[in-house]
């Protein structure tokens, strides 16, 4: 089970975009992440008739690993830590580190 999953409200913690806030577009394999808004780079694409793409410079996110964000926390409205508990009925669920809020519903 991963700490921080598609659709989770994040904000990045170092770097170029500290302090951004988004939402997680895609979960990578390995421990990276791409987040709406933040990071972006511009590419040098080759146009492709067969696909219909036009060529140019095109921005797009790039990935941030996830040692540099963490979750945000509504309640609090700051970047929170994230832990695992298992409740009464079996399910593992993620909770906030400062308060002991569910984050999944």
């Amino acid at each position: 089970m991963q700490r921080i999953r598609k659709g989770d409200q994040v904000i990045v913690t170092t770097g170029r975009d500290k302090g951004r806030q988004g939402t997680v577009i895609r979960a990578l394999d390995d421990n990276r992440v791409v987040i709406e808004n933040v990071n972006m780079v511009k590419k040098h694409q080759k146009p492709n008739p067969q696909m219909g793409n036009q060529g140019g410079i095109v921005q797009k996110e790039a990935s941030v690993h996830l040692s540099n964000v963490a979750l945000y926390n509504p309640a609090t409205k700051k970047a929170d830590r994230v832990a695992f508990k298992t409740l009464d009925d079996g399910r593992k669920v993620r909770v906030f580190k400062s308060n002991g809020e569910v984050v999944d519903a």
